[in-house]
């Protein structure tokens, strides 16, 4: 798209209606904040790849973090639940709050944050030695769990969670990667789901997927929000309009914007949010 194309209005998911209320009613509180980061820095070795990153995200929403390759998605994704320390060199610095509990003080097991906030990621990864059952539960049997009754219960709540255990419930011994490409990717949120996180991040978790298969998962982005608290990194503007509630923008390591994903896209306030989403640059 050229400069000088105007930049068009993008059909986004909105808030239901509000029921009619007397004028007298006390407006309703602000959503809660699950996540709260505040003067993030993330290095690599010397490398700068996110700076003084700051914004709070809502309980029980989606939010979408857009901008070009490179500008420090998925890094500042992964730091939300400290997967950025298993690289050589990386470091944090400023804090990062999961309701109001510091997830980098010193006693906090990182181990336990990975379990308060999963992870989901581009390419689906199933174990492939274990049966879509066993995928399913081996969260739970890596913390200590045994009870069958117990098991059985939360696979096929995470699976239903996932919309899939329609498709899977008569083939659960059957190996996880014998799913086709969007099933596979479905039992890893369902993976991820069985263990209860908080908060689910997502990274360009339908970047390898057919466009059939995309829609089914951000239906079931929709549908994991009203439990989970959900951060999606995507690569497609499209898919920040259809699926989030509020939408971040990073460019060159930075938070630009950070708002109602109806605000961000259809009256920027940043120049460079604005390049962005009508093409001028990405």
């Amino acid at each position: 798209m050229s400069a000088e194309t105007p930049r068009p209005v993008v059909a986004v998911r909105m808030p239901s209606a509000p029921s009619s209320a007397p004028a007298d009613v006390a407006p309703t509180n602000p959503p809660a904040v699950a996540v709260s980061a505040r003067d993030v820095n993330i290095f690599y070795g010397a490398k700068h790849a996110v700076i003084d990153a700051t914004l709070d995200i809502p309980a029980r929403s989606v939010t979408a973090i857009i901008g070009p390759s490179g500008c420090g998605k998925s890094t500042f994704l992964r730091c939300l639940n400290r997967m950025h320390e298993l690289t050589p060199g990386a470091r944090m610095t400023g804090s990062i709050t999961l309701d109001g509990e510091n997830l980098y003080a010193p006693e906090i097991d990182p181990t336990v944050v990975r379990r308060r906030v999963g992870m989901i990621f581009q390419k689906s990864n199933p174990f492939p030695t274990l049966s879509i059952g066993d995928n399913v539960t081996v969260g739970l049997k890596l913390n200590g769990i045994r009870d069958r009754a117990f098991l059985r219960e939360r696979m096929e709540d995470a699976l239903r969670k996932a919309a899939l255990w329609d498709e899977v419930k008569d083939d659960l011994s059957k190996p996880g990667n014998s799913l086709s490409g969007g099933q596979q990717q479905r039992l890893c949120i369902a993976r991820a789901v069985a263990v209860q996180p908080e908060v689910l991040l997502m990274d360009e978790p339908t970047s390898a997927l057919d466009p059939i298969a995309t829609l089914k998962v951000e239906g079931l982005i929709h549908d994991l929000a009203k439990n989970f608290t959900i951060i999606i990194v995507t690569h497609s503007m499209q898919q920040a309009t259809r699926v989030s509630d509020q939408t971040a923008f990073f460019y060159l390591g930075r938070m630009v914007e950070f708002a109602p994903t109806t605000e961000l896209f259809n009256n920027p306030k940043q120049k460079e949010t604005e390049a962005y989403i009508s093409g001028r640059f990405g």
